[in-house]
């Protein structure tokens, strides 16, 4: 007999990603704030409505330590959503989360086959061809404007026009602005390294690759209103104008 598992009172649970911020403080913490408050006062808005990950990973803190690193963070509007890498002792009531499983990264991973031979002590095999995600990106055919946000984290993202004051880009790939860049930008923004960002013109608020963020107005003054290309080498971002 055909039985009916669902009925007009069931709860809908559905899977949905967002994402998010992660926020990966050092001690002192005082410190760190202060650098906080600098990009929070240089680049209006940027934790407004945005979830927000706490990365504790390896810090020596305990849980009032880890309490009142949240309240300043509250005391700021930035709202934490999860806490990654805290040890349970520093976990309690009223804390946000933990979370587990984030990637920056595709979710796999791979081992060379002389390793794998050397543990096996056999020959090693020829390696079989690996079936590679296709590269993706997006064309916006539209100016940005002040408050609307671009969020393509599969890939590169080409902007056929400008991106506004208090507006922003935010890819997992390079980020091409045929236009003038006064907004926020955020290339490699799953860990990716090797992303770059190309403009038409630099006046922007936030420039970020892989993590790492600089002002427009850090860099040197012949670089503003200039077209310029953008990339990482280790902790800095590189910069030169485009011919």
């Amino acid at each position: 007999m055909t039985k009916v598992l669902t009925d007009a009172r069931s709860i809908r649970i559905k899977g949905r990603s967002f994402l998010a911020v992660v926020l990966s403080p050092d001690l002192p913490f005082d410190q760190w704030l202060v650098r906080l408050d600098d990009l929070a006062a240089r680049s209006a808005g940027f934790f407004l409505g945005r979830p927000v990950v706490l990365d504790v990973t390896d810090l020596q803190i305990d849980r009032a330590q880890l309490k009142e690193l949240i309240q300043e963070l509250s005391n700021r509007n930035v709202s934490i959503m999860g806490i990654e890498g805290g040890r349970p002792s520093i976990l309690g009531p009223g804390m946000p989360p933990a979370l587990k499983g984030g990637r920056p990264v595709a979710d796999f991973d791979s081992s060379p086959a002389e390793q794998i031979a050397d543990l096996k002590n056999t020959p090693p095999k020829e390696p079989e061809p690996e079936a590679r995600p296709t590269l993706q990106s997006i064309v916006i055919r539209e100016p940005v404007r002040s408050g609307q946000s671009v969020i393509f984290p599969e890939g590169d993202v080409t902007v056929i026009g400008s991106v506004a004051s208090g507006a922003e880009v935010i890819a997992g790939g390079s980020v091409h602005i045929y236009g003038a860049l006064r907004g926020r930008v955020m290339a490699g923004s799953v860990g990716n390294a090797s992303a770059r960002i190309f403009c038409r013109k630099l006046e922007a608020e936030l420039l970020a690759i892989d993590g790492i963020y600089k002002m427009a107005e850090d860099m040197a003054p012949d670089l503003l209103g200039q077209p310029v290309q953008l990339w990482l080498e280790g902790e800095s971002i590189m910069a030169e104008t485009l011919v």
